[in-house]
């Protein structure tokens, strides 16, 4: 088997990306989105035709309404390729809004349902913040699920996990990222590399605490940088791999053997509960997570304002 197949073995792969047309070839079982992989996706010439054409049958709807409508569609054509899930994320410009998150959580739920898709097969995406994560709680109980993303601390993680999320997405290669930027000379690769790449840790530890306190949220780690990093972390729940990275493993013929799992427990860690004040302490504390998530809401935000644009410029055309 290809290093690929092997991964499947213990391990759910999801497709990262929204170019749905490269799905089939690695036969991942679910696929996440985002708005800059829509924006990527919106923006090649394969999948012009598909935009104006939904941008058009809605072009009297309003904006908000419309971009709703284009993350729909596309997740709609991923839907008919993977056999599981899709991802499909709340616009970051919500990300500290409990109420308007809830709100855009439910017309997108609501867009895939008139489509005939049930919501078994949907994921929220919103970003983990204090307001996020309450907003997934409310919508948890309504029977929408979620994906609680730019998760980079592990107060987030816990935070999720007292919420009964359905899933979170913990980024390894934005972790990874800070560190290396931050050491800068000092950097050693050989040292942080497989299990002690610090992105790879973050996962590790979030995986082993939720498997000691039973906590069903599923841990799907996210934003990986070389396949190192995922093959460290065969045996997590789920990983969500770009389409460059399920290439490589399935061109990869070495061994690639479990590492998450085999030893669910390890350290023993006791059970952790935070109120809003201790959250924002608690992130605010770690100089990393507070850094990426702040930049990855102002990244995702900016992506979303293109796309505005975009869908705008077709509308005015019209």
């Amino acid at each position: 088997m290809n290093q690929l197949e092997q991964l499947k073995q213990f391990t759910t792969v999801v497709a990262d990306t929204g170019n749905f047309k490269q799905l089939a070839q690695f036969k991942p079982r679910d696929a996440t989105t985002n708005p800059s992989l829509i924006l990527k996706a919106v923006q090649q010439a394969e999948y012009a035709p598909l935009l104006a054409e939904t941008v058009a049958a809605h072009a009297a709807d309003g904006l908000e309404l419309i971009v709703d409508q284009v993350l729909v569609r596309f997740g709609l054509e991923i839907l008919k390729v993977v056999p599981g899930r899709v991802s499909t994320e709340v616009d970051a410009r919500l990300s500290f809004d409990t109420a308007a998150t809830v709100a855009r959580a439910r017309r997108i739920m609501a867009l895939y349902e008139a489509a005939g898709i049930g919501r078994e097969r949907v994921l929220i995406k919103i970003a983990s913040t204090w307001e996020g994560i309450q907003a997934a709680a409310i919508l948890e109980r309504e029977g929408i699920r979620c994906n609680l993303t730019l998760l980079f601390a592990f107060c987030q993680a816990v935070a999720c996990g007292a919420a009964k999320v359905r899933l979170i997405s913990p980024f390894v290669g934005r972790i990874y990222d800070w560190y290396k930027k931050s050491a800068g000379s000092a950097w050693d690769e050989s040292a942080n590399t497989l299990s002690n790449d610090p992105g790879v840790k973050s996962v590790a530890q979030i995986y082993s605490y939720y498997k000691q306190h039973g906590i069903e949220t599923e841990v799907m780690g996210a934003s990986f940088r070389n396949v190192g990093q995922i093959a460290a972390l065969a045996g997590c729940d789920l990983l969500t791999i770009s389409p460059e990275l399920l290439a490589q493993l399935q061109a990869g013929e070495g061994a690639l053997p479990r590492m998450l799992g085999k030893d669910a427990h390890g350290v023993d860690m006791p059970a952790i509960s935070y109120d809003e004040a201790g959250f924002r302490y608690a992130l605010n504390d770690d100089a990393m997570a507070t850094e990426k998530l702040a930049e990855g809401i102002r990244g995702f935000a900016a992506d979303a304002i293109k796309l505005d644009k975009i869908i705008e410029g077709l509308i005015a055309a019209a």
